[in-house]
């Protein structure tokens, strides 16, 4: 039998036509938009890390572990520093859940091109470095406590002190901006904290997303996969929504929830700079750096330790699989004691010592 023949091509030029593919299956519906570019993100990165003008089909498995381990040691240039101004200086390198997401993109590609041809054998069969697996708490919080949660809410309600005094038509229109804006970064912090969806659903959702059906409203996500989820809002939240509607009349023909000064559609990386405008007048003793993601994580750790069904709470976040809940919660202080504090077998025994400590008078 004939050896098989491949298709030699370089790095780059593999890696050009996968990302073709890949967002290809946006317009089916197969992937989302953001999944697509996380993909093509990473592949960028692989390229780049493994040398473009090599050929795909000469790579081993020592050459694909060279470039987890480069991957592994290269800090996540998209993390920040405390929003008061605290940084550690340290450069720790990606996370372990990011090279376990840079591997599955990695190993995505070489099954395609082994399937298309471009290589003989997949090297990630002989590949060994693997991200370290995390135990028990993480280093680093992401979940807000429920001071730190509140004060964020708090914050977010509050409208910002006057930077200056303005006069004049202009300044008239410059605070009839500002509050169009702090309505809107009110309503961005209700609904990441509350209803923690991805920021990429936040940034997509269309006013005609939200409906009220039977006195209730509905906010449709459009998350992952093509699948939609029907959340229905908090009150609060509710009413948030309505007062940024009530200002937001003027960007006639844009679908977009939420805009931009100009009347564009917010960006990914605008979501964060409402966090830390809002973060500025949190209290200090309340005041705790968080991503959009972590407020993610804020919602799951609450609504679960709150004792809400787990099979709700995958719903609002709009999990595929219960099991996935796990990384999104977070311990929270004095949890266990609570817990422990009102033992649900020790409920009615707690309740007769009651009642007989009642009647002990009377005998």
């Amino acid at each position: 039998m004939l050896p098989v023949q491949v298709n030699r091509l370089t790095v780059q030029e593999a890696g050009d036509r996968y990302v073709e593919l890949v967002r290809a299956k946006t317009v089916t519906g197969a992937l989302s938009p953001a999944t697509a570019e996380v993909y093509a993100r990473d592949v960028a990165t692989f390229v780049r890390l493994a040398g473009p003008d090599r050929v795909l089909d000469d790579l081993t498995g020592e050459d694909v572990d060279a470039v987890l381990l480069a991957f592994a040691r290269k800090p996540d240039e998209r993390k920040k520093s405390d929003v008061q101004g605290k940084d550690s200086g340290k450069e720790t390198g990606q996370s372990a859940a990011s090279q376990a997401r840079f591997r599955r993109s990695v190993s995505a590609l070489f099954r395609h091109a082994a399937s298309a041809g471009w290589v003989h054998l997949d090297p990630m069969a002989a590949s060994s470095v693997r991200a370290r697996e995390r135990g028990g708490l993480r280093p680093e919080r992401r979940a807000l406590t429920r001071e730190q949660a509140e004060g964020l809410i708090e914050a977010a309600g509050s409208p910002a002190a006057p930077s200056g005094e303005a006069t004049g038509s202009g300044a008239g229109r410059r605070r009839r901006s500002d509050q169009r804006t702090e309505v809107r970064d009110a309503l961005v912090v209700l609904l990441l904290t509350t209803l923690g969806p991805r920021v990429s659903e936040l940034v997509r959702a269309n006013v005609e997303d939200f409906y009220t059906n039977d006195g209730v409203r509905y906010w449709r996500i459009f998350g992952k996969g093509g699948r939609t989820r029907d959340v229905p809002l908090p009150d609060a939240v509710a009413a948030a929504l309505d007062a940024y509607l009530a200002v937001r009349a003027g960007a006639d023909g844009e679908k977009a929830l939420l805009l931009s000064w100009r009347g564009r559609r917010l960006a990914r990386g605008d979501v964060q700079a409402v966090i830390d405008r809002v973060q500025r007048r949190v209290d200090p003793g309340r005041r705790r750096a968080v991503t959009p993601h972590g407020l993610r994580h804020t919602t799951a750790t609450h609504l679960l330790a709150d004792g809400t069904d787990m099979d709700a709470v995958r719903r609002v976040l709009g999990h595929s699989d219960l099991s996935t809940l796990g990384r999104y919660r977070d311990d929270l202080p004095g949890e266990l004691e609570v817990a422990m504090g009102s033992h649900p077998l020790l409920r009615r025994r707690r309740g007769q010592a009651g009642r007989d400590g009642q009647a002990a008078p009377d005998s």
